[in-house]
């Protein structure tokens, strides 16, 4: 079984970071067509801050800079969104 900082680490950088970057490229696509409302504005500041901070994950994850338990809450706090984010769609 992997660890939680594997489990992490392969959620973030293949599951949450392609789903951002996704999104914010069609933002960026409303905005060179000058399409964009304030709320894809604000969408763009906060995708492209939450962004920072799951590459920040990823490095923190590599230093090994926290304890299990730490890596463990992260990882369930993701995965509770995953999973409402699903059940949003349905």
């Amino acid at each position: 079984m992997k660890d939680i900082k594997t489990e992490l680490n392969d959620v973030v950088e293949n599951l949450m970071i392609p789903e951002v970057e996704s999104y914010l490229e069609d933002l960026h696509k409303l905005l060179e067509n000058n399409e964009q409302t304030e709320d894809d504005m604000t969408a763009i500041k906060e995708l492209e801050s939450f962004l920072v901070e799951l590459q920040n994950i990823i490095e923190v994850i590599k230093k090994d800079k926290m304890p299990e338990s730490e890596y463990q809450r992260i990882y369930d706090q993701i995965m509770a969104n995953v999973k409402e984010h699903k059940h949003e769609e349905e």
